[in-house]
């Protein structure tokens, strides 16, 4: 019986370990007053602001792409600290 692919949280497929150190990498960075600091004017450019009715297509896709780079910044320091729980559970 084959074993089921993994497939991170961005939807790409690696291994798992490879998926979970990505994940703790990315929130180790985060966890720093600069990490913070640079998370906080992105998310200032582009989750925390809102536009009108006069925004273009184009516009409107570049900035969704923008807000799915956060989110995922966001689900990845999540996730680190989903696996953080379990490992402090296992010991």
């Amino acid at each position: 019986m084959s074993k089921k692919p993994y497939v991170g949280i961005d939807g790409i497929q690696r291994p798992q370990d490879v998926d979970e150190r990505i994940s703790l990498d990315v929130a180790a960075m985060l966890a720093t007053p600069t990490g913070q600091s640079v998370m906080q004017y992105l998310k200032s450019i582009t989750t925390d602001i809102a536009n009108g009715p006069n925004i273009s297509n184009d516009e409107l896709r570049h900035l969704e792409g923008q807000r799915f780079v956060i989110g995922l910044l966001s689900s990845r320091t999540n996730h680190a600290n989903t696996i953080k729980s379990k490992e402090g559970k296992n010991e």
